[in-house]
């Protein structure tokens, strides 16, 4: 590839990237929002992480097949249990990675 076309694909995808972070924050900034709307939108980062998160933890295999019972679920229980009960961000990174360390020591 090209050093130009480089350059101009990185540029495109920094432009589709910012374009849909820019227009709503612009038409949006000046008005006040509905509280319903706020609340729904507060959900959005927990539903994408939750979709990330769920079928990594609840299949397994190239065809994905359903296996509640793997060694990510095992690490996933306690470590979400830390989160709840702290509320650190850092600390449940900590727990989760020995945890899951620990796991793959043991299994």
């Amino acid at each position: 590839m090209e050093t130009t076309s480089f350059v101009l694909l990185i540029l495109g995808m920094g432009l589709v990237s910012f374009i849909p972070r820019w227009v709503p924050l612009f038409f949006l900034s000046k008005r006040q929002l509905p509280p319903l709307l706020i609340e729904w939108l507060e959900l959005i980062p927990v539903s994408i992480l939750s979709a990330l998160l769920v079928p990594a933890l609840v299949t397994q295999g190239t065809p994905r097949v359903f296996a509640p019972f793997s060694i990510e679920m095992a690490v996933a229980v306690p470590t979400f249990i830390f989160a709840w009960y702290t509320k650190s961000l850092g600390g449940t990174l900590v727990v989760g990675m020995l945890l899951y360390w620990g796991a793959g020591l043991v299994m």
